[in-house]
């Protein structure tokens, strides 16, 4: 599936009613179509504009030269910062209630990397882009390209 799909999100606060539309948009690089777990992968492909292929090879060489696996935060990382961007911490004050769709509505611009200990996403210009919709996901770190306008 392709394209840009909203997920609207109903609040209810003291009998008043908001609609959220976040975007998120089905996005699988897997020459194969597969869904093995390589977030990572599809992460690095899609922020800097890679194959499916390209990225994996990246993060393997990263991965031998460092020691360590391939989907390591340490190794995406080392492939991010030499590509030029910039980690930052998410403040832990709500460690809960801070999602990744909360992330991109509050990102409208900018390609940003997002973890969350156990899973890497791509956001760009407030867009999701995922092979599942990660939004109520809750991000610990973010890399962001340096250089780039944001709001």
């Amino acid at each position: 599936m392709t394209g840009k799909r909203p997920v609207p999100i109903i609040l209810v606060y003291r009998d008043m009613h908001y609609t959220i539309t976040m975007r998120y948009e089905y996005y699988n690089p897997n020459p194969k179509g597969l869904s093995i777990g390589d977030c990572a992968v599809r992460a690095l492909a899609k922020a800097l504009d890679l194959t499916w292929d390209k990225a994996y090879e990246k993060l393997v060489t990263y991965g031998y030269r460092m020691k360590n696996l391939p989907n390591a935060d340490s190794v995406w990382g080392a492939v991010l910062h030499d590509a030029g961007f910039s980690r930052h911490v998410i403040p832990d004050s709500c460690p809960h209630c801070y999602t990744i769709g909360d992330f991109a509505d509050d990102h409208p611009v900018g390609t940003y990397i997002l973890g969350t200990g156990s899973h890497a996403v791509t956001i760009i210009d407030g867009t999701v882009y995922d092979s599942w919709d990660s939004t109520s996901e809750t991000p610990t770190f973010y890399w962001r390209r340096k250089n780039e306008l944001s709001l």
